[in-house]
């Protein structure tokens, strides 16, 4: 599959670290893949988006499992990136050996190759309404 994407990157979310994938290097014949790990605290995270501003991304994915996402999206929303949330069950749906690594190099990948029906993009402000009308349902389970 040809990518359509040069400047994307792959995030690979946990609670305590963030493994990103990038393609460095000349487009002929190959890019390689460069990939590092940040923790996620804050200082980590504007790192993270720093790295990937002077690497020159313009796409950014992440996978939607958990809430784990949602401070990484909160940080990287401050930068000039597309950010794209990937679907979990595309992501881990990759046959073969797991590992954080290959996880962030896949989820690259479905960025690369611009495949909508496997991406969204949450409008900006709405993930806070959804917090927090979770938060409410779970007062109110709880009375």
């Amino acid at each position: 599959m040809d990518s359509i994407l040069e400047r994307c990157a792959g995030l690979e979310v946990h609670h305590e670290t963030v493994v990103a994938c990038i393609l460095a290097g000349p487009l002929n014949p190959s890019p390689k893949p460069q990939t590092r790990t940040f923790e996620t605290t804050t200082e980590e995270l504007i790192e993270l988006g720093q790295w990937l501003m002077d690497n020159e991304r313009t796409h950014v994915v992440m996978e939607s499992t958990g809430v784990y996402w949602k401070p990484v999206w909160n940080i990287l929303e401050a930068y000039d990136f597309t950010l794209l949330l990937a679907n979990a069950h595309h992501v881990k749906s990759l046959p073969g050996r797991k590992t954080d690594v290959n996880d962030a190099e896949w989820t690259r990948q479905i960025a690369s190759l611009r495949s909508d029906r496997k991406q969204f993009c949450p409008i900006r402000g709405n993930t806070r309404v959804e917090d927090l009308t979770h938060y409410r349902k779970k007062l109110v389970h709880d009375t």
